[in-house]
């Protein structure tokens, strides 16, 4: 991945769970958090963010805040 999509990635995780946008990021990060650990939770949230942002642009959408949350949460059910 590229470095700077990566950092870059992370801190708009970090901009969305300080304000809880979408609604329920900081609470399912959380839970995916007390699974897994600090990083590897970090880690999936990027990957669902990237997915999710990857879909936008390919389908020309706005970025689709319930399949993200969604991602997130299934990501701390496994």
């Amino acid at each position: 991945m590229n470095p700077f999509l990566h950092l870059s990635l992370h801190l708009a995780v970090a901009d969305q769970l300080s304000i809880d946008q979408p609604p329920g990021i900081r609470s399912a990060c959380q839970t995916l958090r007390s699974r897994v650990g600090d990083h590897e939770a970090a880690h999936a949230i990027l990957e669902c963010l990237g997915e999710t942002i990857w879909r936008a642009e390919r389908h020309g959408r706005a970025m689709d805040a319930n399949a993200y949350l969604e991602c997130v949460r299934r990501a701390a059910a496994t």
